[in-house]
């Protein structure tokens, strides 16, 4: 389940530059969550949750950044399509006014339970996410930047991070849209060949059965018809599938994808 908060705060910076004309909708975007919106915060940590190596990137202008697919992530489509200039950068790199574009504090491996992920080495929990924010909002406050509205996107631990967040007063008269990644990923799968996908059960990268097992290795020798596959590797999604499920959340009146309104609704508001 993914939530979109309203939140504000101003203007942009430079990151990853990327071709868009259109006007930015909103002021400012930040990110929770773990390897399916993790840009590049596990790269420099001891961690086996990491994808700052070819083949991962391997259809992104930079390359290997960090990104846990072989494009643009869910997030980074959102963020063209609401208009901003550039990719919203990871929080390991985001400081001063490269904050007032949001920031991108997902980290792969991470769950709502600091616990989770542990098993593969270092990561950033979904508190110490979270703690992050309250940080960024701090700095923000003390340039004397107005924080009334933004858009703060979770994709995991819904009702606990949402209790968070009132209780500690950092989203005051927040209103909420819900992405439900379950059904929307059953659509996917359900409807792949009107889609476009023609290979749902079997990774373009990875080790094992069905390539499922493990993720890509370094320097593993992808599929070559990735916009024809579900499935980046064992856990996530390629670019193909992120920008259909971005433009979904973003458009779709369907329940499935978003509710009550949809992500351009939100941002109109």
């Amino acid at each position: 389940m993914w939530v979109v908060f309203p939140f504000w705060c101003l203007a942009a910076s430079k990151a990853y530059s990327q071709p868009n004309n259109q006007v930015q909708q909103v002021p400012c975007l930040f990110i929770f969550g773990d390897s399916l919106v993790d840009n590049g915060n596990n790269n420099g940590i001891l961690t086996l949750a990491r994808a700052n190596y070819m083949p991962y990137g391997i259809d992104f202008p930079q390359g290997a950044t960090g990104r846990f697919t072989n494009g643009r992530t869910f997030v980074d489509i959102l963020a063209q399509l609401l208009g901003f200039p550039n990719y919203i950068l990871p929080y390991a790199r985001a400081r001063g006014r490269a904050l007032l574009q949001g920031a991108n504090y997902a980290s792969g491996a991470s769950g709502i339970r600091d616990e989770t992920g542990n098993n593969l080495g270092d990561h950033m929990s979904m508190n110490q996410q979270v703690d992050s924010f309250g940080n960024t909002v701090q700095q923000l406050r003390r340039c004397n930047e107005e924080i009334n509205s933004a858009i703060v996107l979770f994709n995991t631990g819904l009702k606990s991070l949402v209790d968070r967040f009132n209780k500690a007063g950092q989203l005051p008269g927040a209103k909420f849209v819900y992405l439900d990644s379950y059904q929307s990923s059953q659509d996917l799968v359900k409807n792949a060949k009107t889609y476009g996908f023609e290979v749902v059960d079997k990774g373009c990268c990875g080790v094992g059965r069905n390539n499922g097992q493990i993720t890509c290795l370094p320097l593993e020798t992808p599929c070559d018809n990735r916009r024809s596959y579900l499935f980046w590797d064992a856990f996530h999604p390629t670019e193909a599938a992120n920008i259909l499920l971005a433009k979904k959340a973003y458009t779709s009146n369907s329940k499935s994808y978003a509710y009550p309104i949809n992500i351009q609704q939100l941002a109109m508001l």
